[in-house]
């Protein structure tokens, strides 16, 4: 009986380890993702910024109107 515990309590151990490497392994690509998806909204929010100082009174013109219709 004492055999069977102990060899439970190694699979439990080893899952549990297999757990912790699932759950960083998945915290490394969630890290990853939130991080391409923020330069990716840097770089849309960095070319919003380059059009406004290019066009922003055609900008403001075209919004004014869109809103209007």
């Amino acid at each position: 009986m004492a055999t069977r515990d102990t060899g439970g309590q190694q699979r439990s151990t080893r899952s549990r380890e297999e757990t912790d490497e699932v759950e960083a392994s998945v915290d490394t690509e969630a890290s990853e993702r939130t991080k391409e998806v923020t330069d990716d909204v840097d770089s849309l929010l960095d070319e919003i910024d380059g059009v406004l100082e290019e066009n922003a009174e055609e900008f403001v013109r075209a919004y004014v109107q869109k809103g209007g219709q």
